[in-house]
């Protein structure tokens, strides 16, 4: 057995310093008050034995471990706990077993996890669990019990309590490592399950590949015959196009020609219009002159058409302003006249106000007084009520204020009197001792530096951590967002491979079937497979032997009955399916269709959009049958979707991909930003512990002693003077309080006082309301009559605006009369003008006219000399344009030539003079017809394309695919083979483990039985399984009698009893299964000082006769006093946890040799 050593914290929890903790032979007690970090001690043994639970460490998550901080002492970002085993015996795991001492380590730094180390080399948690599991300890033993553990075994359910057995009879690990097993086996199961679908996957790809071959083979057999077509067609194309350039060469050579002569006629043309053109510009500039001064007469006549229309518009525009003028100043005459009403009313009403307002002022004077006099008359009778209730209360609290003086003395006194007493022995030890002087500045200032550099190492790390979560979260956005869009584009492109596999199967007779070249609308696929049945997979090649051939339509076909539409409406197929698709109906229900059953024509038939059918002789399929063509046309539509989707699948995956290989690179950056911070704190921070561990150091050497011894004296001192002092305050006290006078006389003079008071204030309150009204009314009637005064004034600034309005409108009106007379004499003079402009006009038109006439005759002399011309140039451009059409003619045969030797070049990589040779023609015989070939030539290449997608490496896929099948297969035989053993291994473990389990039983009960005597001084007890078939499955039930009872189940107990039963089930199980280590927290709080000592005694006595260390946690004395060590937990400073020790045994052996 391991036996534990020591267990070494350090930033543990509230244990922020390192501490250590021996773990010696015999008992080990923990006292300390409730929440100073007794429990973290057991929490800091579990979680080194691989705890992974943050609830069973009382947080929400692992880092809680970590030391938090105080408002003294920062965070601490790294705890570790170190617990050594002794190795001496060997009982090790053989790759530790070489070391006499071991030591198990773990360490959790803030968001990295843990980390365990076995004598520093690292291990998994799974290994650290096992070691412990194998010593019948570990972070869940029973030897552990913790607060509550009592409890949870009292409440737990049959099944429940089974794990204490389990516990007893070491098969903890056992457990482990059969799940370990079934877990492989699964494991295995699932790759035999792919490794069979894989199988049958590859088979059915082997099927295909056999397809394929045949059909490549006969793909080169026409790809061969196409060949020797082209070639043939190309030859004859190729000699039709050298015959059509050599004639369009002769036909070119007659066009030039006819454009030579026809050029030297537009030359004479051409001669004889420039000299017509020529005495043209002399004429037409005479006739411009003689046409500008006929215009210029012309404008100036409409110059005075447009005066007279101005001076018109003029005279009616000074109308209008007239009239405008009449209208302001009525308007303005009559707001004088309504000013002068204004102030007649105005003057009215101030006169009105006026008269109201006499006696105002003694009024207000009146109501005022009589308001000062009530509240002078309330103001006295509150003063005599206060200083009454005042002077009352003050006799009430100095009454007791004495009485609780006088007790509080009374017992200072006696408290002084101990003080004194205790101070003067202490005084009297510490005056003997001398501490010695050190200088502190030096260590001051080194730990203001440290504080300094630890602040400002928290600020870099936080603005570190900061960034680097910032990154963190865009990372993983990024990397969220990529998994969406490669899961999303992986689907899709496996979707698409699988549907296109899945519908790329060719047929043994190498045509491909009808199914194929049919579309059909989403939700009729069913419909249609169920319609047309197994011919859906005829051919439509009439090379086949079984094929659909091409007909005409009906003329007379039968009409579908009322109700049913034809299927061809949904369906897109090829014209041999016409006849029957306009014979098939669609109905939306069975019950329509069972109903047109009888209306049916031979040959038709009707079907549903769930795959039933209706036939016109009777036959019919129920719905829901599905068909192979209905789902093959299920896959052709769902993989035209899937196409559909994969681009922009891509897209988004290519786009995701970039966004976040940005997002990784930056966070590496933060990361290692953040590392160099957070090194730089903790060097910081063991800088700033160290040089604070030195202040503390030499401050307790200069001052502990002197500080004490001096306060000693001052103490004493003060508690002489608060003795005295005490004395004579209770003296006086007691005399003050004989001197108090009564106070009954005055409580009643309050009463009437107040009731006095409550009527005063009534009255107050009308002589308020009457002063506020008269008040307010005083202030409307001034307010008015400001009010007044400025709507006079308004109004005689307005009356003195009209005024001057007025006569400016007045002297307008003058002017405009005068300019309307003016303008009315104007109509006259414009007349005179323009009779003298039309006889200017007349004489100008007839120079013009003579001036056209001229320009006319020389204009048709050169009409017709530009007739001639272009004639001749119509002649010459049309002989050009032949002869482009013609040179165009050429250049087309010649680029006819060599477009067919690059075809082919392209198609049979040979020179047309090739052409004759490969095309297989015989010289003595006559060249087939063209059309003839290209029909030949066009069948074999429409054969070859209906043929669809060619496999030409399917023989050697097919190869690779047969080796790989064999080795799968090979695979699938060792995977079986591990199975069968892992099966027998699994039974082999079930099998030990009930043998172990009810051996266990048997021994945790015989136990149980004796330990619940002593217990409980007497009584009997037992533990029975429940029924189950298998005792791995089985619970376990508690039976007890203590003494003096009748036997029953442990629900049924008293809390203290059941505890002491539940104590010595656990017990049992430890003496069953005995471990290194057993902790006890807490135990004895529910036992009264009977059971204590009996349950110490039964420590005692097992601590004595087992190997098993123990270590108890307790508040109780009599525990404290059976244990062999103490270990006190203080928490001096808030938040921080010390660890003080006493070993009991050592000092009982100093008093008795002292």
């Amino acid at each position: 057995m391991l036996h534990f050593k020591k267990l070494r914290l350090s930033g543990f929890k509230s244990f922020v310093e390192p501490t250590s903790l021996e773990i010696d032979k015999g008992l080990t007690g923990i006292v300390g008050p409730n929440g100073c970090g007794k429990s973290n001690l057991v929490e800091a043994l579990k979680w080194v034995m691989g705890e992974t639970s943050a609830k069973q460490m009382r947080g929400g998550e692992m880092d809680d471990v970590i030391f938090s901080g105080t408002d003294k002492r920062p965070a601490r970002n790294v705890a570790e706990v170190v617990l050594t085993l002794d190795n001496i015996g060997k009982n090790a795991p053989a790759q530790f077993n070489e070391a006499e001492d071991l030591e198990i380590a773990r360490k959790i730094e803030r968001e990295k996890g843990s980390l365990y180390r076995i004598n520093g080399a690292d291990v998994r948690a799974r290994d650290v669990q096992l070691l412990f599991a194998d010593q019948a300890t570990g972070s869940r033993s029973t030897a552990l019990v913790s607060q509550g553990k009592i409890g949870a075994v009292i409440a737990a359910k049959p099944t429940e309590r089974r794990s204490l057995l389990e516990e007893a009879a070491g098969i903890r690990g056992l457990h482990s490592r059969r799940h370990e097993a079934e877990l492989r086996l699964r494991g295995a199961e699932t790759n035999l399950e792919r490794l069979d679908d894989i199988l049958v996957t590859l088979e059915a790809q082997m099927n295909g590949l056999k397809k394929q071959a045949r059909q490549a083979t006969r793909y080169r057999n026409l790809s061969d015959l196409i060949r020797t077509a082209d070639a043939t067609l190309f030859y004859l194309r190729w000699t039709a196009a050298e015959r059509d350039m050599d004639t369009f060469r002769i036909e070119l050579s007659e066009i030039e020609a006819e454009v030579n002569r026809l050029a030297v006629v537009v030359a004479a043309a051409g001669t004889e219009q420039a000299e017509a053109a020529a005495d043209i510009p002399a004429l037409r500039e005479a006739e411009a002159a003689a046409a500008a001064v006929l215009q210029r007469l012309i404008i100036a006549r409409d110059g005075l058409d447009e005066e007279e229309a101005r001076i018109e518009a003029q005279a009616n525009e000074t109308q209008r302003r007239i009239e405008e003028t009449v209208a302001d100043i009525t308007r303005e005459q009559s707001l004088i006249s309504d000013a002068d009403a204004a102030h007649t009313r105005l003057t009215e009403e101030r006169a009105g106000i006026d008269a109201a307002r006499n006696g105002e002022d003694e009024t207000r004077a009146e109501a005022k007084q009589a308001l000062e006099a009530a509240g002078e008359a309330v103001g006295a009778h509150e003063g005599t009520l206060s200083e009454l209730t005042q002077r009352v209360a003050e006799s009430e609290a100095r009454q007791n204020s004495l009485a609780r003086r006088t007790d509080e003395l009374q017992t200072r006194s006696a408290r002084l009197q101990a003080r004194k007493t205790e101070l003067s022995e202490e005084k009297q030890k510490l005056e003997a001792d001398a501490p010695e002087a050190e200088a502190l500045s030096d260590a001051e200032r080194d730990l203001t530096r440290r504080q300094t550099d630890v602040a400002d190492a928290t600020v870099m790390l936080q603005d570190a951590e900061t960034a680097r979560q910032a990154g963190d979260r865009t990372r993983e956005a990024a990397r969220q967002t990529l998994n969406e869009a490669r899961d999303a584009a992986t689907k899709l492109q496996a979707e698409r491979t699988a549907l296109s596999q899945l519908l790329d199967t060719g047929d043994p007779d190498m045509f491909p079937p009808l199914i194929d070249a049919l579309n059909v609308e989403p939700g009729l696929e069913s419909a249609l497979g169920v319609a047309l049945g197994d011919e859906i997979e005829a051919p439509i090649d009439e090379a086949a032997p079984i094929h659909w051939r091409a007909l005409p339509p009906l003329i007379d076909a039968p009409a579908l009955p009322a109700g049913a539409t034809p299927l061809s409406q949904w369906v897109q197929a090829p014209p041999a399916l016409a006849r029957r698709l306009q014979q098939i109906g669609v109905v939306a229900t069975g019950t329509e269709a069972r109903a047109m059953m009888g209306d049916l024509k031979p040959g038709q038939r009707l079907v549903t959009r769930d795959g039933g059918l209706w036939r016109w002789d009777g036959y019919s399929v129920s719905t829901g049958a599905t068909t192979s063509a209905a789902r093959r046309l299920e896959s052709r539509n769902r993989l035209r979707e899937v196409e559909s989707q994969v681009s922009a699948a891509d897209q988004r995956f290519s786009e995701a991909d970039k966004l976040a290989e940005a997002a990784r690179a930056e966070l590496a950056t933060l990361g290692e930003a953040e590392q160099t911070a957070r090194t730089n704190l903790r060097n910081a921070e063991t800088a700033l512990n160290d040089a604070r561990q030195m202040l503390a150091q030499i401050q307790n050497k200069m001052t502990a002693h002197n500080s004490r011894l001096g306060a000693l004296g001052d103490q004493l001192t003060t508690v002489d003077g608060d003795l005295s002092e005490a004395t004579d305050q209770l003296s006086v006290a007691e005399q003050e309080r004989a001197a108090l006078p009564d106070v009954a006389d005055d409580r009643a003079r309050i009463e009437s006082l107040r009731v006095e008071l409550s009527e005063r204030r009534t009255q107050l309150m009308e002589c308020r309301a009457r002063h506020d009204e008269i008040e307010r009314m005083a202030r409307e009637r001034a307010e008015r009559l400001a009010a007044i005064e400025r709507e006079m004034t308004s109004w005689a600034g307005r009356k003195e605006t009209s005024e001057t309005r007025l006569g400016e409108l007045t002297q307008r009106r003058q002017d405009l009369d005068a300019q309307r007379i003016e303008l009315a004499n104007k109509p006259a003079e414009l007349n005179q003008r323009r009779q003298a402009l039309l006889n200017e006009i007349t004489a100008a038109e007839g120079k013009r006219t003579e001036a056209a006439d001229q320009l006319a005759t020389a204009e048709q002399r050169l009409a017709t000399a530009d007739k001639a011309l272009r004639t001749s140039e119509a002649e010459l451009a049309a002989s050009r344009e032949r002869r482009v059409r013609a040179e165009g003619a050429v250049d087309q045969a010649r680029q006819t030539c060599h477009a067919i030797a690059e075809r082919v070049d392209d198609r049979l990589e040979c020179r047309p003079d090739q052409l004759f040779e490969i095309s297989g023609l015989d010289p003595e015989k006559p060249l087939p017809d063209l059309e003839t070939s290209e029909r030949k030539a066009e069948r074999l290449h429409r054969e070859r394309e209906t043929m669809g997608p060619v496999n030409l490496r399917a023989e050697q896929e097919m190869n690779e695919l047969s080796e790989q099948i064999e080795t799968l297969t090979t695979e699938r035989e060792d995977l079986t083979k591990a199975i069968e053993k892992l099966r027998r291994g699994i039974s082999e473990l079930n099998r030990e483990g009930r043998q172990r389990l009810l051996q266990s039983f048997e021994e945790v009960n015989t136990h149980f039985q004796e330990l619940f005597a002593k217990l409980f001084g007497g009584g009997h007890a037992y533990l029975e399984l429940t029924a189950a078939d298998d005792p791995l499955d089985a619970g376990l039930e508690i039976m007890a009698s203590p003494p003096g009872k009748k036997m029953q189940n442990l629900t049924l107990l008293s809390g203290g009893e059941q505890a002491l039963t539940a104590l010595s089930l656990l017990f049992a199980v430890f003496l069953t299964n005995p471990a290194p280590i057993c902790v006890l927290d807490e135990v004895d709080a529910p036992l009264d000082d009977a059971n204590v000592d009996r349950f110490c005694l039964m420590l005692e006595h097992m601590a004595k006769n087992e190997s098993t260390r123990f270590i108890v946690i307790t508040h109780h004395r009599m525990t404290m006093a059976r244990m062999d060590r103490l270990y006190g937990v203080t928490m001096s400073e808030r938040g921080v946890s010390q660890l003080v020790s006493v070993d009991l045994q050592k000092a009982e052996k100093i008093r008795q040799t002292a």
